[in-house]
């Protein structure tokens, strides 16, 4: 009978990630695992220049080799960028992430590392619940031939140069008739997203489970330019109305320049983003923890007096 497989995705930059993915490796081989490991860093999408444009990986070739669906779960050691980074090289294999927190924020982390003992006996045990959140497929297209593609977790990003005034957007949302949108860029996030970039930029925050997607103008030249929350089962085109190139950025990590011929596509994906549960989800909590929403308001004195 094979032996079970699990995986371990680690950020090889951060020693202590290094040191606890040595450690549960041992771990899972005493239990008679076989376990496959992997660097974040084999999930980093490349970033195009415009004397480069096609400076990209396809979706499926950020594979790390020997990771299949064989694999019963991954344990993800590292912070948010390293978490989306292991969901565009696993999402295709429909493998599960346990993710651990070895960086800041952490807020797409389930657990910490003083707690992943604990964690690895419930994986063990098969004692944890699988959430999943959905992704999307974002596609560069120049006269119809596929010039750029990556997974996204959180958000697609098109905004201007840096030495460049603002710029127009025409998007088309499904079967609708186009909008133009003037501003410095535009966000179209998933409800995971919600709570990155597009929160920054006014959005509202989305509950994983709500099957939508998210358009958020980034500092709109007029009022009436506010976020627009619609259906994830409609598709999204995307033409830049302007003579200038543009910079596109997908997860904050990588991305391509664009030409005012380009169009970009984006859909929900077939590939849904894993996330192990160690206890039952609770969104509005890490909110609160996380962010700080819906924390209570320390009461002013009533009255004071004055010497």
């Amino acid at each position: 009978m094979p032996k079970p497989k699990a995986g371990i995705i680690y950020n090889s930059v951060k020693p202590v990630a290094c040191e606890i993915a040595s450690e549960i490796e041992s771990k899972l081989h005493d239990h008679g695992w076989e376990v496959e490991l992997g660097t974040g860093i084999g999930g980093i999408l490349d970033y195009a220049s415009p004397g480069s444009p096609l400076s990209n990986t396809r979706i499926k070739e950020l594979i790390p080799d020997n990771f299949d669906q064989d694999i019963s779960f991954a344990v993800v050691l590292g912070g948010d960028g390293t978490v989306l980074s292991a969901f565009r090289q696993l999402a295709p294999c429909n493998i599960p992430l346990l993710t651990v927190n070895t960086g800041h924020m952490g807020f797409l982390t389930e657990t910490y590392i003083n707690q992943v003992p604990q964690a690895i006996e419930q994986l063990l045990q098969e004692d944890y619940t699988v959430e999943e959140r959905s992704m999307l497929t974002v596609q560069v297209y120049r006269h119809e031939a596929l010039l750029w593609e990556a997974l996204c977790l959180n958000e697609m990003v098109l905004h201007r140069e840096p030495l460049t005034s603002m710029c127009h957007f025409e998007i088309q949302i499904g079967g609708h008739a186009p909008v133009d949108i003037a501003a410095d860029g535009i966000i179209i996030s998933t409800p995971t997203g919600s709570t990155a970039y597009s929160l920054s930029a006014g959005g509202p925050v989305v509950t994983p489970e709500v099957p939508v997607l998210q358009l958020a103008p980034i500092c709109p030249h007029s009022l009436a330019s506010r976020a627009l929350v619609f259906s994830d089962s409609e598709a999204v085109n995307v033409f830049p109305a302007t003579q200038n190139p543009m910079v596109m950025v997908v997860d904050g990590n990588g991305g391509c320049h664009i030409l005012p011929d380009d169009r970009i596509s984006i859909q929900k994906s077939a590939y849904k983003a894993k996330f192990i549960r160690l206890k039952s989800p609770e969104f509005f909590r890490i909110l609160r923890e996380k962010l700080g929403w819906g924390l209570p308001h320390i009461a002013k004195p009533t009255s004071v007096e004055l010497p």
